[in-house]
């Protein structure tokens, strides 16, 4: 595996000793290139080193949108090379191919193509990150493909016979279901993996049937199959996912595995529910490979990101995280934990569900079925000698008190729950309950965050502000910010691409802990936390939009600003 890109850029000072290890490690532990490697880490950005490329290798830095590398691809069909080395032809005449790249020093790749063509090769330099969406472009994606290769279409499976009553309750029949529609189902899950969903909606309806993706956060018409194909679809579904195809009148929960090589499978989550037109079928895609637990890319600005890190260092106390379904509470949470995550500490968490894999962490589904609470989870931690101890949710008083009695016997408690600010958490837990001097004694730091999209860096657009936005913004007059394009461009979601968080960081003062004990209300522990330097959702959203992060459209549905 190539790791000289790393070794050259410590030589150039670019990078520190330390950094080119961490790349190393990277490459060899997923099987990336140096590039990603290096983005992923959150050493450089894209841009920064395709610059820094261009200078050290005196190479040309070019864009992929200004050549017709799809047609150079299929005229040159060398996909096996392209997807191995992440080399893309660009363009060819007579004598010489010319192919982008983001590693100048994978030599031998450009020979290979020497010899393969019979042509001279000439390198150009792309971004990495646009390499790769250019090779998906083309290819689809290099994830190993599953079912048939042949792709099905809308219009194919209009010609199959929808499946009648008896079929339905012959498992054995099902399970071997009709090859066009198991190869539509698995094509729809890799489309999914390709485009990062979340989450892949089957709808039903009275005329139509309507297959939908939620990428970042936002749901996107993908497919719309023949309405007679519903049952058919979500039969398949749940015999993936072993649950009871007979039972369609009551909702069900499953699992499906999706093996898509040797080294990687994805978790996907199935939910079924029975609708006026038929089963509707919810996968949540639970990819522990995706989620980055780096916290420089999380969005943190550097107050809000070292309040985090000495929270962390404390051998006790209690550290929530608050906000609504799917604003990133998970991931901001195991960030914590893959920091904490040493051969020192004895970590444990209960989750339902378990969404992301940590090596060296005690992972705990819950059951409630089978009387595995949150609570009774925790019982039994503390009787395991944990240092670290992680509560998926705080739903209930039972659990509360558990979580903070724990905190205050010398274990570091990390924890969500579902509210609007950081200040509100803390009545929401006086609510439940839970007596204001427990409060005040184990509390050590509060997270109020959500998810914004971030606009795509090829195609966002300037925006000017008029006066009254200013104003409302507390910007100066005639600011001007970012817009996302509408059509957006190859790399994006209609002008976004990815997320990033907007966090409301409080430090639990003594301060507030004295004027919880004399009843203070939410906004006024908010008044104090902000005189002491917390910033809150509001201005960290600001502060991302002028900094060119994302969008005041984006802002306003996530924020209400």
């Amino acid at each position: 595996m190539q790791t000289n890109l790393a070794s050259i850029l410590f030589q150039a000072e670019l990078i520190s000793r330390e950094q080119e290890q961490q790349i190393v490690e990277s490459v060899q532990a997923e099987g990336i290139n140096v590039p990603t490697a290096i983005t992923r880490l959150g050493i450089m950005e894209d841009d920064e080193l395709a610059r820094s490329l261009s200078h050290l290798f005196n190479l040309d830095r070019v864009d992929v949108h200004h050549y017709d590398f799809q047609g150079c691809c299929q005229s040159v069909y060398q996909r096996e090379l392209v997807l191995r080395h992440r080399i893309l032809p660009l363009a060819q005449d007579n004598s010489t191919l010319f192919v982008g790249l983001s590693d100048p020093t994978n030599v031998d790749a450009q020979d290979e193509f020497r010899f393969a063509i019979g042509k001279n090769v000439e390198p150009l330099l792309l971004e990495n990150k646009q390499l790769e969406s250019a090779i998906r472009r083309v290819y689809g994606s290099d994830i190993g493909d599953v079912g048939s290769s042949r792709q099905i279409s809308d219009e194919d499976l209009g010609n199959l016979i929808d499946i009648n009553e008896l079929e339905v309750d012959e498992a054995t029949d099902l399970s071997q279901d009709s090859a066009p529609v198991t190869r539509y189902i698995n094509q729809v899950l890799m489309d999914a993996l390709r485009r990062k969903a979340s989450d892949i909606h089957f709808e039903p309806y009275e005329t139509s049937y309507r297959i939908r993706f939620r990428c970042d956060g936002i749901l996107h018409q993908h497919a719309t199959p023949p309405a007679t194909l519903s049952r058919r679809l979500s039969t398949r579904l749940k015999v993936m996912s072993k649950l009871n195809i007979a039972e369609r009148r009551q909702p069900q929960d499953g699992r499906i595995k999706l093996k898509l090589s040797d080294a990687l499978a994805i978790d996907l989550r199935v939910s079924t529910l029975p609708t006026l037109w038929g089963e509707k079928v919810v996968l949540r895609i639970l990819d522990s490979s995706s989620a980055s637990l780096n916290i420089d890319i999380l969005g943190y600005s550097d107050a809000q990101k070292q309040a985090y890190l000495n929270a962390l260092q404390r051998p006790q106390g209690m550290i929530l995280m608050t906000g609504p379904t799917g604003s990133g509470k998970t991931v901001s949470l195991y960030t914590g934990l893959s920091i904490l995550n040493t051969d020192e500490r004895n970590i444990s968490t209960a989750e339902d569900p378990v969404e992301i894999n940590l090596q060296g962490i005690n992972q705990v589904q819950i059951n409630n079925q089978a009387g595995l609470g949150f609570a009774e989870a925790l019982r039994s931690f503390l009787r395991q000698d944990p240092d670290v101890v992680m509560v998926g949710e705080i739903r209930d008083l039972e659990t509360a008190e558990i979580a903070v009695k724990a905190a205050q016997t010398g274990h570091l408690v990390l924890s969500t729950l579902h509210t609007n600010s950081a200040a509100e958490t803390i009545t929401r837990l006086t609510n439940m309950g839970v007596e204001d001097f427990n409060l005040a004694s184990s509390l050590s730091l509060i997270i109020a965050q959500r998810l914004a999209r971030r606009l795509c860096s090829h195609c966002k657009q300037p925006h000017p502000l008029d006066d009254l936005t200013c104003e409302r913004l507390q910007l100066p007059l005639n600011s001007s910010v970012y817009q996302a394009h509408k059509e957006g461009c190859d790399d994006c979601n209609k002008g976004y691409v990815g997320r990033v968080g907007i966090y409301e960081v409080m430090q639990f003062s003594r301060e507030i802990a004295e004027a919880l004990m004399q009843n203070a209300t939410s906004l006024q522990l908010e008044d104090i936390a902000a005189s002491q330097g917390m910033q809150r959702l509001r201005e960290s959203g600001i502060d991302k939009l002028v900094a060119g992060i994302t969008s005041l459209t984006e802002l306003q549905r996530v924020l209400q600003l």
